[in-house]
């Protein structure tokens, strides 16, 4: 098979940028990384990256929605999306899931394991729901069967695809329920205490999405003493990984901070979180279900309208990892490095797939993202293969 050779470029490799770097690809995997200049560039097809940054493709965990479609619209919808998100440097990600309708949900479930990876690579379902104590922007409705026999149905109905769960630590049943879940457990939307949340670790949850979002503090009962929960155990567990919402909204950039003087960048991820309308102008959408959604500015937090249930609150977002990639940067969290890592790396880790993505390096998959010097995207391969070229 033809070799490729990816020149002159500034290479991710490890948490490093390497300078006027090439690596090559055979077979969708990265075989070789070393200085431009060390390349026998016969009989290989050469890419001039002139400089630009080349870094392992993005990978998110947390997405509903992008454009004019929604994971909850099925198969369809899910493809589109996965057609979609190369050009935001996305190799990888998770459609989430909200609760069904118990007159819909079987056969809602069986069509999505049928979606097939157009662009994007899906690596797996996050199931947000129904094992959760605090709705958010969910309907109460879809959520009042916590049952094993509902977590049995929903792991068998998107067979073979991975089925990963969110869990509230203060849900009666855990000692039943997360021993039954795919790993990684997730924990979110929720008002737990030390205990409940130390009990959830020691069950298998392992990591806490969106954090900060949907955490609430446990009621004060002794005025005057600020109360512990599920935020700070998290953060004080090594083995407990956090991802956020970047959108300088969804949560303040000092919490961000704290986590990184808690926890290793490896254990920082982005998300999206992204709702229906995710990367279109800002303007007005349709949400989840009947909920009407708007954008006030590109990457904005998705917020309901006077036509949704919950008006004014936060409805996912509009964000772009590649965006969030550039927040890091313009809210001073860290360098282009450290984005990567939490764009790509960290990610990969969380999914226990890292030695195959999250990096650029030899052995890994040939997830590629191109960005200018400004971190535009403008190029992505996935497994050495052209997904997406940036219009000149």
């Amino acid at each position: 098979m033809q070799k490729t050779v990816f020149a002159h470029a500034t290479v991710f490799c490890g948490g490093e940028l390497l300078e006027d770097h090439a690596l090559m690809v055979e077979d969708g995997k990265i075989t070789k990384i070393a200085p431009s200049n060390e390349f026998i560039q016969d009989e290989t097809r050469v890419i001039d990256a002139q400089g630009d940054f080349l870094v392992p493709g993005f990978i998110d965990l947390h997405i509903h929605g992008m454009h004019s479609f929604l994971v909850d619209n099925g198969k369809e919808d899910i493809e589109q999306i996965s057609s979609l998100l190369p050009q935001y440097g996305i190799t990888g990600f998770l459609p989430t899931i909200i609760p069904h309708a118990p007159e819909v949900e079987d056969e809602y479930l069986q069509e999505v394991a049928l979606a097939r990876s157009v662009g994007t690579q899906i690596l797996g379902y996050f199931c947000e729901g129904p094992y959760l104590a605090k709705t958010g922007a969910l309907q109460p409705s879809a959520l009042k069967d916590k049952s094993l026999q509902r977590l049995e149905k929903i792991k068998t109905l998107l067979a073979p695809c991975k089925a990963i769960f969110a869990i509230s630590p203060e849900l009666e049943g855990l000692d039943e329920l997360i021993p039954r879940m795919e790993h990684p457990v997730f924990i979110t939307h929720t008002q737990a205490d030390v205990d409940q949340t130390e009990r959830a670790i020691e069950l298998g949850a392992r990591h806490a999405t969106h954090f900060y979002d949907v955490f609430a503090a446990p009621e004060q009962t002794d005025p005057g003493v600020r109360p512990s929960g599920a935020v700070e155990v998290i953060l004080a567990d090594p083995r407990v990984s956090v991802d956020f919402i970047l959108d300088g909204e969804h949560v303040h950039p000092a919490a961000v901070r704290l986590a990184q003087a808690c926890k290793p960048l490896s254990s920082i991820s982005l998300i999206s979180d992204s709702n229906i309308g995710a990367g279109f102008p800002p303007g007005t959408y349709q949400g989840f279900g009947s909920d009407e959604i708007s954008f006030a500015y590109p990457g904005a937090p998705a917020r309901g309208t006077e036509n949704s249930h919950a008006p004014h609150e936060l409805f996912g977002s509009g964000l772009t990892l590649d965006v969030a990639v550039k927040n890091v940067i313009k809210l001073k969290l860290g360098t282009l490095q450290d984005a990567i890592i939490m764009a790509s790396t960290s990610p990969a880790k969380v999914l226990g797939i890292y030695g195959r993505k999250g990096d650029l390096n030899v052995g890994f998959d040939a997830d590629i993202v191109r960005l200018s010097p400004q971190f535009d995207v403008q190029e992505t391969w996935i497994s050495g293969n052209t997904v997406y070229q940036r219009e000149k």
